[in-house]
């Protein structure tokens, strides 16, 4: 288990680096696919910002049943803003 969590925080960061160009030449893309990667594998801050994704059309299309997903699956996890996320 510790494994995996290392293994979704190092996706996690990857993620960022893509997003933001740090090392890498920045690609969405390639962000949001190491970010769905970290979410998938239970990281709490990665499936928050994947329900933002959804819930804000970044990246994605606008999918309010995904991101309700996405923030349900890290609430549990102690992530507070997901706790109560903003759908319209």
């Amino acid at each position: 288990m510790a494994e995996e969590q290392e293994q979704a925080r190092a996706q996690y960061n990857l993620r960022i680096c893509y997003f933001e160009g740090d090392g890498v030449p920045k690609n969405t893309a390639a962000a949001f696919g190491w970010f769905r990667k970290a979410a998938e594998q239970g990281h709490a801050r990665a499936q928050y910002y994947l329900g933002t994704s959804y819930s804000k059309g970044q990246v994605v299309p606008k999918d309010y049943v995904q991101a309700y997903k996405w923030y349900d699956l890290a609430a549990p996890q102690g992530d507070k803003k997901s706790e109560a996320p903003v759908i319209p």
